[in-house]
């Protein structure tokens, strides 16, 4: 009995560490070959999201709908997509409005009136996650429209070094010290959140140096820390919901990890920081 249960924790951490792997194998995947799969991953990551999100926020009520505001997501990135990759004409993006009227038209259809205050839900998804994971066409197009998508596989390193170096210094220094926003994650302290700022300055200038990350080294470490604080603050956001709606993992996509959402929370905050940045100083 005694073997069996230390079997446990060994058999979980294989399965957590195998799961990643293939995870990671996945987005690498989706990013390094070509624009097609880029737009598969992403399409993928969003709808999986979005799912969590509203089944997390709205149980299992209004799936139709909550279709509709999928549907919208996509529509969006695609049409985005469409725009940096083929020329498609800009006025194009117009067409999102269609899916957008019939989402509110139908939200107005619903007889349960008293239920209407849960389609704030919809437009907050599509505001929390659709709308950075649309914005990721600006990492990986340039303004000829070749694809490159070394620069968000950059992105993405430096995201998790910082949740990596964030937990290693919080095991090692923080547990007594001073916690960070100790009513929504307990775990979370100081010496972490400075301990995951030092990991992701460290990896931006490490894939600067090695031609990873095609943008001048003072731009690097700006992003690099940009990115680390907007990523905590993505963390904790999705950490608020979870709180508030009672739940571990936001879904078990991926075992041992939970859901897509519990992988990408960071990255929701960082991407659009990161985005803003290089356009603002006129890199991308």
């Amino acid at each position: 009995m005694t073997a069996s249960k230390n079997l446990l924790p060994m058999n979980s951490t294989v399965k957590r560490s195998i799961s990643g792997v293939c995870f990671l194998a996945v987005v690498l995947g989706g990013l390094l070959f070509n624009k097609y799969l880029f737009a598969l991953l992403l399409s993928f990551i969003l709808v999986t999201m979005l799912g969590e999100f509203y089944r997390m926020t709205m149980g299992d009520k209004y799936k139709g709908i909550r279709v509709l505001a999928i549907l919208l997501g996509l529509c969006a990135f695609f049409m985005l997509f469409s725009i940096m990759a083929f020329g498609l004409d800009i006025r194009y993006i117009c067409f999102t409005a269609v899916f957008l009227i019939a989402l509110m038209t139908s939200t107005l259809l619903v007889k349960e009136k008293s239920d209407f205050k849960l389609f704030a839900f919809l437009y907050t998804g599509l505001m929390y996650i659709a709308a950075p994971l649309v914005l990721s066409n600006f990492v990986v197009f340039d303004k000829t429209g070749a694809f490159n998508g070394l620069p968000m596989v950059a992105f993405l390193c430096i995201i998790w070094a910082s949740d990596v170096g964030a937990y290693c210094f919080g095991m090692l220094f923080g547990k007594n010290g001073k916690k960070l926003f100790p009513s929504i994650s307990p775990n979370k302290s100081w010496a972490g959140f400075w301990g995951g700022l030092g990991t992701a300055v460290v990896t931006g200038l490490i894939l600067n140096r090695t031609g990873l990350f095609p943008y001048p080294l003072l731009h690097c470490v700006i992003l690099s820390i940009i990115m680390n604080i907007a990523g905590v603050y993505g963390d904790l956001f999705e950490s608020q919901w979870k709180r508030t709606f009672g739940i571990k993992d936001s879904g078990t996509i991926i075992p041992g990890h939970g859901g897509m959402l519990d992988r990408f929370d960071s990255a929701l905050f960082a991407i659009p920081a990161g985005v803003v940045y290089l356009v603002t100083i006129g890199l991308i």
